[in-house]
């Protein structure tokens, strides 16, 4: 592919966001060049948006956001040989160092020296077109969607609060928060054979999609008494496993007051504040396992694999599509539009 100049949507500083062309970067050796279909709009994007950092983590320089992608391979380096020109790929937007004791042990996604995609100072990929290492690249098989593989970036952290929480076909869960992370968790929980998914969330919106997703049920925490619904759905059984995906402090909190002894809680979502209250000994009493959850590792394949089998409809989440030119709408509908929106999704290519 000749040398040319793209557009991409640049955000110089809090609010301030605009398309702009630049060089259509070139592809080294290792890499490939893919012309970006669509990319959805992460939390972490609308935050970095509205605040110019996450933690650690701050924006000193213009920087493109975005990391949720599927495109088309249309061109590769020298020593690329496990994607070609012409394959429609999902893209895990992550490279680590690869020599690390956790990439070595598998755990890479703790790799300290992680370049991800839409993180200070690394570029997105709200572009129309993009480089990556080819190791980062999974082929779609024809039954799956562009929109489908981009949606395996967030689907992914489900699988692996999945994986984390060792879910089984007989786990009666709990999902709180029902945002793009916990609506794919219940997706995820279906390639588990999880049957019995009951979520919590204060918007409508969101419950109802969560019904239209197959769950269970899906509960309003702010106008009914969960674990009193919680104990007559299931029969008194209880809760065996819950994830925990909105990232309220209180939400938090509640999770050991939900679940039942001996069971499992997976912490997803990121709370606000730098400490939250727990009552540690129901947890010790009741033998509570409690984990952490970090981005994502070896989900990708696996996801691909079982979404190829199953009746799972991510699609369904996407509420907005704008092409980038439409970059500043469709982040503001992201940011301020909750009650009505879920995953904003954008086309670079748009025609």
């Amino acid at each position: 592919m000749t040398a040319g100049r793209m557009k991409a949507a640049i955000m110089d500083e809090p609010f301030s966001i605009a398309v702009q062309e630049v060089e259509i970067p070139v592809p080294k050796e290792n890499e490939a060049l893919i012309k970006v279909y669509c990319i959805g709009i992460c939390g972490s994007d609308v935050h970095y948006y509205e605040h110019g950092k996450i933690g650690r983590y701050v924006v000193r320089e213009p920087i493109v956001l975005g990391h949720e992608l599927a495109g088309e391979v249309v061109e590769v380096g020298a020593k690329v040989t496990n994607v070609a020109v012409g394959d429609r790929v999902a893209v895990e937007p992550g490279v680590t160092c690869g020599h690390c004791d956790y990439c070595k042990s598998g755990r890479y996604n703790l790799c300290p020296d992680v370049a991800f995609l839409a993180t200070p100072p690394v570029d997105g990929a709200w572009a129309e077109y993009i480089v990556m290492p080819s190791d980062y690249l999974f082929k779609l098989p024809d039954t799956m969607s562009y929109e489908e593989g981009a949606l395996l970036e967030p689907l992914s952290v489900g699988f692996h609060a999945l994986l984390r929480g060792q879910a089984k076909p007989f786990d009666r869960l709990l999902i709180t928060g029902l945002g793009p992370i916990g609506l794919l968790a219940g997706q995820a929980a279906k390639l588990f054979g999880v049957s019995e998914i009951y979520g919590t969330d204060v918007v409508p919106l969101r419950r109802q999609m969560a019904l239209d997703l197959g769950f269970t049920a899906a509960l309003d925490p702010a106008g009914e008494d969960v674990r009193e619904r919680l104990a007559e759905l299931t029969g008194g059984e209880g809760i065996t496993l819950i994830v925990e995906s909105s990232g309220n402090a209180k939400a938090m909190a509640d999770t050991i007051k939900l679940v039942r002894r001996g069971g499992k809680i997976v912490f997803v979502g990121l709370p606000a504040v730098d400490a939250v209250p727990m009552d540690m000994g129901q947890l010790i009493d009741g033998e509570i396992d409690a984990y952490g959850v970090f981005r994502y590792a070896n989900t990708y394949k696996p996801a691909i694999q079982a979404l190829q089998h199953s009746s799972a409809n991510m699609e369904k989440i996407i509420t907005h599509r704008y092409a980038l030119d439409d970059i500043k709408e469709a982040v503001e509908t992201a940011r301020t539009a909750k009650e009505t929106s879920i995953k904003v999704m954008i086309y670079p290519n748009m025609p």
